[in-house]
This record gives C-alpha cells, sequence and structure tokens, in this order.
C-alpha cells in the first residue's frame, strides 16, 4: 500500500467543499484520515499515484485553490499529533 498526503488552500469564500471531502473518501474508503483542518492521508494500493489522485480531485477544486499530493514514505518524520494519526502511519 501507498500512503498520500494531501493537502490544500481553499480560496472560494462561503462554497461548500464537501463534494472535495467526499472524493477524498471515495478514492479510499476505510482508509483514510484527516489529522488537520486541510490536510487529508490516504491509503491506496501500489498502482495510484499522485496524478491521477489530482485527476480525481481537480473537479471540486476552484482555480483560486491550491492542491497538493505526495507519496508518504517511511522516510524521516517528527511532528506533535494525536496517538491516532502515528497509529494509522504506521499500518
Amino acid at each position: 500500500m501507498k500512503k498520500f498526503l494531501i493537502t490544500y488552500d481553499l480560496n472560494a469564500v462561503g462554497k461548500d467543499y464537501s463534494g472535495l471531502y467526499q472524493l477524498i473518501k471515495d478514492i479510499a474508503p476505510n482508509a483514510w484520515i484527516h489529522p488537520l483542518e486541510s490536510v487529508w492521508c490516504i491509503k491506496l494500493s501500489n498502482e495510484w499515484n499522485s496524478s491521477e489522485i489530482y485527476t480525481r480531485l481537480k473537479p471540486a477544486i476552484d482555480t483560486n485553490d491550491n492542491l497538493f499530493i505526495i507519496e508518504m514514505t517511511d522516510q524521516d518524520r517528527q511532528g506533535w499529533m494525536p496517538k491516532s494519526f502515528w497509529t494509522w502511519i504506521k499500518e
């Protein structure tokens, strides 16, 4: 399984972005965590890459929004996060 970090700035005031959140959940049913306000982490099969995720999510964002997707590895990492996040990362 690959892990990806998705982060964004959603700049349209008053816009309902629930469609974006649902797309993220649909891409990775039962394999996502939403640890920070504008950060999601998902686990997908090894066939996925960041470009495919971007293609799926792009219709749910506006041209003035920002979206960044990167594959997470087991390399150096550190932070102050809830235990549930660290557990999810290590699975």
